[in-house]
């Protein structure tokens, strides 16, 4: 039987890589983006496996849990965050287990299989990059992209070109947050950038990215991250 597959994700990059690498199980997946219209889905459909954002802009991914449609149905998160007791956290809400973005297709396609098959619950996470200098980096990284997307150039070509032209939106919505000092809204911005920028493998901008995430306040971080995500967007 081909799995019917729920995924909750805000931002576009991500949900398309995860749509793609789900749907060549093969799986039928029904994509939307915040809790409300994942509510409005399993009020008339029936999911085999929920594939919930942990963070979302209608509120967090747990609270899909406690819907009483969920009914015993096999429920994954998949967050950028990589700090263990977040993770721990996730768990313990009750997700069956926590994919770490960014993740390949490959991991991506075994955690559908376990969850929908009732095997094992096996840990997929992922390491995120290491923060390395980022002018030591290449603007892009091929390989680890088309490791991301199963060697699939077409699709590396597609999520590219998607993740540039959501890219300048995203970077001055960072920019205007560190105008306001408004840390929080920084660090969810910058959350799911990362994300999209390792299935795309923005390796530069991915470093710029981590180092803002972790020091909101320093105007030398900021100005790396816009320089670099200017680059990026000169690239293509």
């Amino acid at each position: 039987m081909t799995p019917r597959i729920l995924l909750v994700e805000d931002d576009p990059v991500t949900r398309a890589f995860l749509t793609a690498a789900a749907e060549a199980l093969p799986a039928r997946v029904d994509a939307v983006d915040c809790l409300a219209a994942a509510r409005d889905r399993i009020r008339t459909q029936t999911y085999d496996l929920w594939l919930v954002d942990a963070n979302l802009p209608d509120g967090q991914g747990a609270m899909l849990l406690e819907e009483p449609q969920r009914q015993g149905t096999a429920v994954l998160a998949h967050t950028a965050a990589c700090e263990q007791d977040t993770l721990a956290r996730l768990r313990e809400a009750g997700f069956a287990d926590v994919l770490v973005k960014p993740l390949t297709a490959t991991a991506l396609q075994a955690a559908i299989r376990s969850a929908t098959a009732n095997d094992e619950a096996s840990s997929f996470d992922v390491a995120m990059p290491a923060n390395d200098q980022a002018g030591a980096l290449p603007l892009w990284d091929d390989a680890k992209a088309l490791t991301a997307l199963n060697g699939q150039r077409a699709h590396v070509d597609a999520l590219r070109g998607l993740f540039l032209e959501e890219l300048p939106a995203t970077r001055d919505t960072i920019a205007a947050a560190a105008h306001d000092r408004d840390l929080d809204a920084m660090r969810a911005s910058l959350h799911r950038l990362r994300a999209s920028c390792g299935f795309v493998g923005a390796m530069r901008l991915d470093a710029t990215v981590a180092v803002l995430h972790g020091a909101p306040d320093s105007p030398e971080a900021l100005a790396d991250f816009l320089a670099v995500a200017q680059d990026t967007l000169s690239s293509r």
